[in-house]
């Protein structure tokens, strides 16, 4: 998958500005598709020359102008196709952390329990975001009710997938720490 189908998708929402594009990915689409804002505005500029999408300027005032992005029929054609092609292989991780506790060093587990905790902190922050995302998605509908009347559930459904992922990071990461605390207790 490249990131062309992931900015596609995240177009489906409506019309964006690239800025408004890099905070999605930021909240919405970081549980699983990662971009740098460069990237992205790349990718933009590269999409609206293949005719996927289509950009027009607002003018403002006391700031540059924007320009704002929206889906083209031929944009919408291809977000289909690619929707409706098998998934190649399934995703591998591909975690620097794994490796470093892999090699962790026994006789020290000071740094291991240091990154450990840092993950512990990052996780615990992206799955409060998400649930502040998923409130705001249900707007004080029940879950159920959402997914009945919502006019699109993809969003949601991959938010799930966000929540659940951070969740059994954060659990992992507990996990870790209790297994070094037993192992070697802090002084």
């Amino acid at each position: 998958m490249s990131l062309k189908h992931a900015v596609l998708a995240a177009l489906l929402e409506g019309e964006a500005s690239g800025y408004e594009l890099s905070k999605v990915f930021d909240v919405s689409f970081a549980n699983f598709w990662a971009s740098t804002p460069q990237q992205l505005y790349r990718e933009l500029e590269r999409l609206t020359q293949e005719g996927l999408i289509a950009a027009r300027v607002v003018q403002q005032e006391r700031r540059p102008n924007k320009r704002m992005f929206t889906l083209t029929e031929e944009g919408r054609r291809e977000l289909r196709s690619f929707a409706a092609e098998p998934v190649r292989r399934p995703a591998a991780m591909r975690d620097e952390l794994m490796i470093k506790i892999q090699a962790m060093d026994d006789t020290d587990p000071a740094p291991t329990r240091a990154l450990a905790e840092e993950r512990l902190s990052w996780a615990r922050g992206k799955l409060a975001r998400y649930e502040r995302v998923r409130e705001r998605l249900l707007a004080g509908r029940s879950e159920e009710q959402y997914l009945r009347e919502a006019e699109r559930v993809g969003p949601y459904l991959t938010l799930l997938a966000g929540i659940a992922y951070e969740r059994d990071n954060v659990r992992w990461c507990e996990r870790v720490l209790a297994v070094l605390r037993e192992r070697a207790p802090l002084s």
